[in-house]
């Protein structure tokens, strides 16, 4: 384990990002933080509801508070809501504090991971599907200028996903230093 490394997930809803998350701590003997979930416990009320009363504007807020903070910590996978990257400034802690992986997944996907979920304000709409495609045209270059890497989860398998992500973090790794080389 390295109690330094700070990975975070970025990618649209229904991307597996906290699956993927949670099961990518475990494995890697990391805490595991959701900024949404942090955002929840701390107001005491559910993403819908701070949406009602204080707009998508007042949840960006909040939802940059916690990026900033938790995108501070040691030995963290932080998965990010799906709107983390339309904010200036999580975009710049997030690519500057650690490493930046791109959950990508199609609107297909999306739309069948997504589709019976009632706690996505944004989805709460006649066309779930129009909704989710302006969301990936207005966040797809976003999350690719924030990235570090893309990985698919489009094939659903948790176990590729995080071959994936395993192989490319030992790829980007810096090589360890030798007793000679610290001298």
């Amino acid at each position: 384990m390295n109690d330094k490394q700070r990975i975070f997930l970025i990618g649209p809803m229904g991307a597996g990002k906290t699956t993927v998350g949670k099961k990518l701590a475990q494995v890697l003997g990391l805490h595991f933080f959701d900024s949404d979930r942090v955002i929840e416990e701390r107001t005491g009320a559910s993403i819908p509801l701070i949406f009602d009363v204080e707009g998508e504007t007042g949840f960006r807020r909040r939802e940059a508070d916690v990026i900033d903070e938790l995108s501070q910590l040691d030995g963290v996978v932080l998965a990010t809501g799906g709107g983390a990257v339309i904010t200036p400034e999580n975009r710049e802690h997030l690519r500057t504090r650690g490493k930046v992986i791109y959950l990508q997944v199609s609107v297909d996907r999306q739309v069948e991971r997504t589709r019976h979920d009632r706690n996505r304000p944004l989805l709460q709409t006649e066309d779930p599907r129009a909704r989710l495609e302006a969301l990936s045209r207005e966040r797809e270059p976003l999350y690719r200028a924030t990235a570090h890497v893309t990985i698919s989860t489009e094939s659903g398998s948790l176990a590729q996903v995080l071959r994936d992500i395993q192989q490319w973090l030992q790829a980007s790794a810096p090589p360890a230093q030798s007793a000679e080389d610290l001298r």
